[in-house]
């Protein structure tokens, strides 16, 4: 099974931006732990990092026929972009949403997410184990 993993706008600051919020942990941190869970799950799992909409709207079209699954953290996106949330819609790829902090205990534009209008799980405020728990339950369900 090949899972895309899709982190939106400052996902590549972990550790540095508002530790109070996203915690210590860094972005090194995250790709370690995508790389063990491949490992240990036999999945090829690849990670895209992009501050830029189109940028992660044109790798969400290039997963067509190429992904089974992706998780997505579109970040600041997801309360914005409608082009995202039409780029998951259109490749028809299974997808689970994970934000790192509980968006539902933050401000209120935050609890607008169009990318999760798609999504058919959506995992919160679980830090980083939140990316493992989004590609453990898209291999029970789709592998």
């Amino acid at each position: 099974m090949k899972i895309l993993v899709i982190n939106g706008p400052n996902i590549n600051m972990l550790g540095i931006r508002e530790p109070g919020i996203y915690g210590k942990n860094t972005f090194a941190d995250l790709l370690a732990l995508l790389e063990q869970t491949a490992k240990e799950e036999f999945l090829t799992i690849e990670q895209y990092q992009s501050n830029h909409e189109g940028d992660i709207v044109d790798k969400i079209q290039a997963a067509y026929g190429n992904f089974d699954g992706i998780v997505i953290n579109p970040a600041a996106y997801t309360h914005t972009s409608v082009a995202i949330l039409d780029a998951l819609k259109a490749v028809s790829i299974p997808a689970v949403e994970v934000h790192i902090s509980d968006v539902d205990a933050r401000e209120a534009f935050r609890q607008i997410s169009y990318a999760g209008l798609y999504c058919e799980k959506t995992i919160k405020g679980l830090g980083l184990k939140g990316y493992r728990q989004a590609i453990l339950y898209l291999k029970e369900k789709y592998a």
